[in-house]
């Protein structure tokens, strides 16, 4: 079992943290999570991957160890200028690219901003809009209560056992293998002094990272260059693979569609009996799809 080391890169003022497993010098593989989480949920992939690669997973500023921006910097550019600053800083090239949702759209715009980085990105439902369509109005009534329903996220809990067995009985979370479950715990929380557990994406945050996803989820694009740069795509050259759950919501089948529309060299795959967090419920068979599109 390789253990994770904790690395960062940036400025002192905002710097990206990531855990790194597996020797220095091997083909790097470069791992992106979701909203709310953090880079060591993807522990069980990334020990497996560090046979071959040297496995770096990022925490996504707003999360973890990462910097907490104001919230009108949390735009999909503003994520891919951290990742550049990542593969720029510590050199990575003919890099693995696996994301996940609105981190899997972080190594979409990454590697237009930076194609000779990545040697294939596999991308499991990206976030993504029609950058020529959009839809006039604001945002539906369900999903600005979605973003203003974040604010009021319970922010602490008494203890991490309690935190375990609470996300345990969640619905979102009890698909999730154990291992995974308590990597988001022992990472996603810090301790305090008094044994307690405090969420360190807060829900301030969420609501600031999760307005530009529900913004692109129904088509309004309402932000400045940041938030709708979606074009990029067409201009990815490196294979890439995009992936999909049976049992996640139609609306992330529908924004892959938008992303295959956007780069039709791209291949399709779907996970079949699995939610949306592919890594976080069965690892294994992530591994065997990310092995097969390496092998081809």
């Amino acid at each position: 079992m390789t253990q994770a080391q904790r690395i960062f890169v940036g400025d002192t003022d905002a710097p990206v943290a990531l855990a790194r497993w597996g020797e220095p010098g091997r083909p790097p593989a470069l791992l992106l999570h979701g909203t709310g989480f953090v880079a060591e949920v993807w522990t069980e992939v990334a020990e497996a991957l560090a046979a071959d690669h040297t496995v770096y997973a990022v925490d996504r500023r707003g999360h973890g160890l990462s910097h907490k921006p104001p919230a009108d910097r949390y735009h999909f550019r503003d994520f891919a200028d951290d990742l550049r600053t990542v593969v720029e800083q510590l050199d990575l090239r003919d890099i693995y690219g696996i994301g996940h949702s609105a981190g899997a759209t972080d190594l979409l715009l990454a590697t237009k901003l930076m194609p000779d980085r990545f040697a294939r990105l596999f991308v499991m439902e990206p976030t993504v809009m029609d950058p020529h369509t959009p839809r006039p109005g604001g945002l539906s009534e369900m999903s600005a209560a979605s973003v203003q329903g974040a604010m009021r996220r319970r922010a602490e809990f008494d203890s991490a056992d309690a935190l375990f067995q609470r996300l345990c009985a969640a619905p979102a979370f009890a698909p999730w293998t154990e291992r995974s479950l308590w990597a988001y715990v022992n990472n996603g929380f810090a301790k305090l002094d008094d044994g307690r557990m405090r969420l360190r994406c807060t829900p301030e945050i969420e609501s600031a990272l999760l307005l530009p996803i529900v913004e692109a989820m129904e088509q309004v694009y309402a932000g400045d260059g940041r938030g709708n740069p979606f074009s990029w795509l067409s201009e990815i050259s490196c294979p890439v693979c995009i992936a999909t759950a049976e049992q996640s919501g139609q609306v992330y089948k529908i924004m892959a569609d938008r992303a295959a529309a956007l780069m039709p060299h791209a291949s399709r795959m779907s996970f079949d009996g699995i939610g949306h967090c592919v890594a976080q419920e069965a690892p294994e068979l992530l591994l065997d799809a990310l092995r097969a599109f390496a092998a081809r």
